[in-house]
């Protein structure tokens, strides 16, 4: 008999409320991102719905997990949209997706410590902390009612700061006060207060909600060919490919599971790699498994890969609500940039616990080497032209990391 703690795949209609539950987990990160970068929240209700789809298709029905939205891929969005515009973009970003495929690929060939032996935590630790350092001006700018880029005043200062600050204390409070499902929505709740500030404060335009449809086609993006999009966003897959092995172990510890062995951890990255290559196909940002929904998993205690199944029919759903995705938009910037103030530097925080977790001599001669210099290509902003392409950012610091790792003497073997 099937019980509520079941690892078994089942999709029963009963489980319907339980799946929409999940998705409103996920829901404050998953349409964070689109909202940051312009790309259109509900391609990426639809997209994370689909891919969560495939990836159970893929991975047998076997791991309880939804993906959507990476918050890795936040630099390289801001700068591709403004650099080559949304189609070039989604190029770069479905390349990223194929990264993921041909890592799932080597694994099945050479096994998992091939990936540890490239991507040593020395190399991605200090490509995580980048991408959250690099993101801290953006934040601040809209934080402080400006455009992300700080060339353009939007909202008063004063009260810019007020809104983005209430809904940083609310997103911090509830992340260390919070009890039960609360605890597993900061984002959320920090969106919500944030919001109601902002409505007090008359800074709330609701004229794109009267104007949409109550039902219509998400606004699906196609890419275009864009080789120097390619180049300069391929590499930051590297850290989101890694952490992708932390988020299978930990839903495994929760269900008692070994997926690296059931389905196979290169059957889950392949999922990944899928799902992020068709999400960018139609214009969403590159999804990634949800350690926000593996904490409703550990809590609920249902393990039935199927709630995930409607988590996705759910998100696919709203996806064709007109007026559910205007009224997101009307969400102001300052908003946005107080909970942004947090998840960078939280996102940095991961990247320097990732180095502190392995265990690693940072003074040793080799380490510091690489630490150092990826952090300074990064953040610093150091630049490499050949004709009209240029590598630059976290995509360099990327490249550096790895071919430092490969080409310097003195590597420990893998134990």
């Amino acid at each position: 008999m099937d019980t509520p703690s079941s690892t078994t795949y089942s999709f029963r209609p009963k489980d319907a409320l339980l799946g929409a539950q999940m998705l409103f987990v996920a829901f404050g990160a998953l349409v964070l991102v689109p909202l940051l970068t312009g790309l259109d929240p509900n391609v990426a209700l639809f997209t994370a719905g689909l891919g969560t789809l495939l990836f159970q298709i893929i991975t047998k029905g076997k791991v309880p997990i939804f993906l959507a939205s990476s918050f890795a891929f936040l630099p390289p969005i801001f700068y591709g949209v403004k650099t080559w515009g949304i189609p070039g973009t989604m190029c770069g970003l479905a390349a990223a997706g194929v990264v993921y495929i041909l890592l799932s690929l080597l694994i099945r060939w050479r096994g998992s410590a091939v990936v540890s032996n490239i991507l040593p935590p020395v190399v991605t630790g200090p490509v995580i902390m980048v991408i959250g350092l690099i993101l801290a001006p953006v934040a601040v700018n809209m934080a402080m009612g400006k455009a992300g880029d700080g060339s353009v005043v939007l909202f008063p200062e004063g009260t810019a700061l007020t809104v983005s600050l209430v809904a940083l204390a609310t997103t911090v409070l509830v992340s260390l006060m919070g009890k039960g499902i609360f605890k597993l929505i900061p984002i959320l709740c920090g969106i919500i207060a944030g919001y109601i500030t902002a409505l007090i404060f008359g800074i709330v335009d609701f004229t794109t909600i009267a104007n949409a449809s109550w039902f219509a086609l998400p606004s699906f993006t196609f890419p275009e060919w864009n080789l120097q999009a390619v180049i300069y966003i391929v590499p930051i897959a590297i850290a989101p490919a890694i952490e992708h092995f932390g988020d299978i172990l930990a839903i495994g510890s929760i269900t008692g599971k070994d997926y690296l062995k059931e389905p196979g951890i290169h059957r889950t990255m392949m999922g990944d790699g899928i799902a992020t290559t068709m999400a960018s196909m139609l214009g969403g940002p590159p999804n990634t498994t949800y350690s926000e929904v593996t904490g409703a998993v550990a809590l609920t205690k249902v393990f039935n890969p199927g709630i995930m199944t409607w988590a996705a029919i759910t998100a696919i759903a709203l996806a064709f609500v007109g007026k559910f995705g205007a009224f997101l938009q009307t969400i102001p910037g300052p908003v946005m940039g107080g909970i942004m103030l947090l998840l960078f530097g939280a996102i940095m925080v991961i990247g320097l616990n990732t180095l502190v977790k392995s265990g690693e001599d940072l003074m040793e001669s080799r380490n510091l080497s690489i630490v150092a210099l990826i952090l300074v290509f990064g953040i610093g902003g150091m630049s490499f032209s050949a004709g009209e392409f240029t590598l630059q950012g976290i995509g360099l610091a990327g490249i550096l990391g790895v071919l430092l790792n490969l080409v310097l003497p003195g590597k420990k073997p893998n134990a």
